[in-house]
């Protein structure tokens, strides 16, 4: 129902939905379908027909899964977790229904032990229906979005706009500069190159120009891979030190409240 997971910034992965579109330029290489791929060959029925082969390669099929079964796993973990909320998907897909959507959300909200890092390329959609009163805020519920690169800056208003959680921004796989990246109201950017066998290359200045902007905005800095062919030999070493940095809930703050 669960995996651990050797992200860095979670502990376990949580996958009640399966299955994606490619959305934009950091999709394209994106290691959930390989891993789609492989599961569906060792027979896995929940990734079965999820990917086809394109060009050598796997890509997403554009059918979604929805895995009921899986809503019951939190409430068996007895310590505390975080848990990466679909990291073989996006909960905010346009084929995952609303309803099952707010069912993943009463699982969050009633297991307040675990901390969920929800993270999605369509910020547009999670602001829509985050807009609804059945999608109450929660300070153990962290929402993000995906920036590769200055064309997807816009994904970072609509993640503004919505209120009463901790926000964060994945510059993963970053495969181009951000400029000047206006960080007001985020608490926590992840950055990391993009790994595998089709990987992108990633520039230094790239990063740095974030971590700079993140001691500007007051924004936490978690810097996740080099990436490449070899990530593990390319390791996560920035200026000679590891970047771990995780945002501070805002507990008090009056953002948090039932959302209007």
């Amino acid at each position: 129902m669960a995996q651990i997971s050797k992200i860095e910034w979670t502990d376990v992965t949580w996958n009640p939905v399966a299955g994606c579109t490619i959305e934009s330029a950091g999709c394209s290489n994106c290691y959930a379908m390989r891993m789609a791929a492989r599961l569906a060959a060792m027979g896995s029925e929940k990734y079965a027909g999820l990917t086809r082969k394109s060009g050598g390669r796997a890509v997403w099929t554009g059918k979604i899964a929805l895995d009921v079964k899986s809503l019951s796993a939190p409430y068996k973990w007895r310590k505390p977790r975080k848990v990466f909320v679909n990291s073989m998907s996006d909960l905010f897909h346009p084929g995952v229904p609303d309803e099952f959507i707010a069912r993943v959300w009463r699982v969050m909200t009633g297991t307040p032990q675990h901390t969920y890092q929800v993270l999605t390329k369509r910020p547009d959609r999670m602001r829509e229906l985050l807009s609804k009163p059945e999608f109450s805020s929660a300070p153990n519920v962290w929402i993000g979005t995906s920036v590769e690169d200055a064309a997807m800056l816009h994904r970072i208003d609509e993640l503004r706009a919505i209120r009463g959680f901790i926000r964060f921004i994945s510059f993963e796989p970053l495969i181009g500069a951000v400029g000047a990246v206006d960080l007001t109201d985020i608490d926590w950017a992840i950055v990391g190159g993009e790994s595998g066998p089709r990987s992108r290359p990633i520039s230094a200045d790239w990063i740095q120009e974030i971590e700079d902007r993140c001691r500007a905005y007051g924004t936490a800095f978690f810097f996740k891979q080099w990436g490449g062919k070899n990530k593990k030999a390319a390791g996560r070493l920035l200026n000679g030190q590891t970047y771990d940095e995780m945002p501070v809930p805002h507990i008090s703050s009056p953002e948090l409240q039932p959302l209007a």
